[in-house]
């Protein structure tokens, strides 16, 4: 299902980019760990998880193995695309609906989004965590 998705060779692109000065200095602003549950085409159906751990500088296929992110979004595979490229603002794309997130912030629910932990962590995903598109 994976080699079926837009996103996989972004991510990757992610992965060498943090490796970058640029990337680095994205880290010690950053600090936080994100797990991106992609869909191909419908959110919840077939999703593929990936790990953005911007403490250590790392993405990955699969869950977290040890603790939990900082927050969790899911995409469609087009939206996540169109984010990460700096064609959609994720702001945006959340307030229609195209993102669904659950945060780190407790166990609360507020409307359709499940909160369990950080809004600022959530907050801190913007375009600029991804690498210019001229890099991609």
């Amino acid at each position: 299902m994976a080699s079926e998705l837009k996103s996989e060779a972004l991510l990757e692109q992610m992965k060498e980019h943090l490796s970058t000065e640029a990337g680095k200095q994205l880290l010690s602003k950053i600090g936080l760990v994100y797990q991106f549950n992609i869909a191909p085409k419908k959110l919840g159906f077939d999703e593929v998880v990936y790990i953005v751990d911007l403490k250590k500088g790392e993405v990955k296929k699969g869950p977290l193995e040890e603790g939990n992110p900082d927050a969790t979004f899911s995409f469609k595979d087009e939206d996540f695309v169109k984010i990460a490229t700096g064609k959609m603002n994720p702001q945006f794309a959340f307030m229609r609906g195209k993102i669904t997130s659950q945060l780190d912030l407790g166990s609360d629910l507020v409307g359709a989004i499940k909160i369990k932990g950080s809004l600022s962590a959530a907050q801190k995903f913007t375009p600029d965590i991804f690498p210019k598109p001229s890099k991609l």
